[in-house]
């Protein structure tokens, strides 16, 4: 894989980032590479997009046992959204703003500035929202 572009975003720290993307307002801005600009044709449609990125600065996984952010208690990496990860792919939901080119203006920011973006998808309710009857260890969390 390679990347097709990169975000800007204000954050220059790890410490810095919002948890995820729906807990956050702040504002960035997607670059896409020269090779990928066609690639943009009608995204501005849409009002969220789903982006797919290399968590660059994530420590390395030194185990698939992790403890969450929300959580004391440890759990399977697959079963949490820690950035330590075998492979350090992250997702976050996005609202477009705006659409000038091969830059994309976004708002829900939750990573690093810099961060190597893999993939842009459309975010479509129909398809993305669903209804759940379980959410895990979040459901038992401490509510802060």
């Amino acid at each position: 894989m390679h990347p097709i572009g990169i975000i800007h975003t204000p954050f220059k720290q790890l410490t810095e980032t919002p948890i995820q993307s729906s807990r956050s307002s702040a504002i960035g801005e997607i670059e896409i590479y020269e090779d990928f600009i066609e690639g943009l044709q009608g995204v501005e449609e849409f009002s969220h997009l789903i982006l797919l990125y290399i968590w660059h600065h994530a420590p390395k996984a030194e185990s698939l046992k992790v403890k969450p952010f929300l959580d004391d208690n440890k759990y399977g990496v697959f079963a949490t959204r820690f950035p330590s990860r075998p492979n350090p792919i992250g997702l976050s939901i996005v609202h477009l703003l705006e659409c000038n080119g091969n830059k994309l203006k976004i708002q829900g920011i939750d990573m690093l500035d810099e961060t190597p973006l893999l993939d842009i998808k459309p975010y479509v309710p129909e398809f993305d929202m669903h209804s759940t009857d379980r959410i895990g260890w979040y459901s038992r969390r401490a509510h802060a």
